[in-house]
């Protein structure tokens, strides 16, 4: 794994605020603003009921672009824009084959999954330890989508 030691130092941060919604038990997850083309691509994702041992809940606003799981919410959002910070040395947390760009903002901790045709998000609130395993339950939901050209992130 490639900047594990990196990862593991910020395991605390994150870039998505979650925050119970007014609407019962509904989280509020910042809804992405894909193209045409990528929202396909993310309403196909075939997201597990249930992840990490916790059950999805609703989410507002209600979109195929946004899932959650737990409380503390995990929350998956596709069809996000390349992270700013992502330059071509950034280092990247690889998963099964999957590489992970951590954004160690604020907590939770946000992995965006790259070298992927659409951008997925994943916030892993400190709660769930390691989010390593988070990140693994979701590896084959990431490779399903198409990849970018070689030489791409």
């Amino acid at each position: 794994m490639r900047g594990m030691a990196a990862v593991l130092a910020v395991l605390s941060a994150s870039s998505v605020l979650l925050v119970a919604g007014c609407t019962g038990d509904a989280v509020q997850v910042p809804l992405p603003r894909p193209d045409a083309a990528t929202t396909r691509l993310c309403e196909g994702m075939r997201l597990p009921a249930e992840l990490h041992g916790e059950s999805r809940r609703a989410t507002e606003p209600k979109s195929a672009l946004v899932t959650a799981w737990g409380s503390p919410a995990i929350a998956v959002r596709c069809g996000v824009a390349r992270p700013a910070a992502m330059v071509p040395t950034s280092q990247l947390l690889t998963i099964n084959g999957v590489d992970w760009f951590p954004q160690p903002m604020d907590r939770p901790t946000t992995f965006t999954a790259m070298g992927r045709q659409a951008y997925v998000e994943v916030t892993v609130p400190g709660a769930y330890k390691p989010a390593a395993e988070v990140l693994n339950e979701l590896t084959g939901v990431i490779k399903a989508l198409p990849p970018k050209p070689a030489g791409e992130l």
